[in-house]
C-alpha cells in the first residue's frame, strides 16, 4: 500500500513598508486563476487586511471596497471570481465557526476564493489544498510573510511567484 504525498511548498517574502505588503498581495492577487482557500495566520495589526485588500485588487477588486469584515464577519467581493473575505477574530472555538457557516464557505472554495482572517483557529476544517500566509512582526514597518502550500495547486501558485 503506497501513502499518498503532499507538495509542500514555501516561499518568503519581506515587507519592509504597509505600501509593500498591499503590492505583495496584488501580486499574488494577478496571479490566481481559480478559486480556493488563503489561510492567513498572525497577531493583530500584522497586515492581513492589509494584504488583503492588495489580493483583492489584484483580482480586479477596486481598492476602496474591501476591509475588515470583523463585525460582519464575512464580507464578499467580485472581481476575476468570487472572494469571500472572513474574518475569525471574534470567534472562540471551531464550533463558533461551525455557527457562522464555515462549512458553507469552504464548500465554495472551488469556484471562489476563500481568504480567512485568524484561520488558525480553523486549520482542521480546511481543505487539504489551502494556501496559508503566516505574518511576522519584524518592527513597526516590517513584516516576514512565509506562504506554504499544502498540496498542488497552492504550491503550484507559489512556484508563479519564483519565476
Amino acid at each position: 500500500m503506497s501513502a499518498l504525498k503532499i507538495a509542500r511548498t514555501a516561499y518568503v517574502f519581506l515587507s519592509d513598508s504597509p505600501a509593500a505588503t498591499l503590492r505583495f498581495g496584488k501580486r499574488l492577487g494577478g496571479k490566481i486563476a481559480e478559486g480556493g482557500v488563503i489561510a492567513l495566520v498572525g497577531e493583530l495589526g500584522c497586515g492581513k487586511t492589509l494584504f488583503t485588500r492588495g489580493l483583492c485588487v489584484g483580482l480586479g477588486v477596486p481598492e476602496g471596497a474591501v476591509n475588515s469584515p470583523t463585525f460582519a464577519f464575512v464580507n464578499e467581493y467580485r472581481g476575476r471570481l468570487p472572494i469571500y473575505h472572513v474574518d475569525l477574530y471574534r470567534i472562540n472555538n471551531i464550533e463558533d465557526g461551525f455557527e457562522i457557516g464555515m462549512l458553507d464557505y469552504l464548500a465554495r472554495a472551488e469556484a471562489s476564493l476563500i481568504v480567512l482572517e485568524w484561520a488558525e483557529k480553523v486549520l482542521s476544517l480546511l481543505p487539504d489544498d489551502y494556501l496559508e500566509v503566516q505574518f511576522k512582526v519584524l518592527s513597526p514597518r516590517k513584516r516576514r510573510l512565509e506562504l506554504t502550500g499544502s498540496g498542488e495547486k497552492s504550491s503550484a501558485l507559489i512556484r508563479g511567484l519564483e519565476g
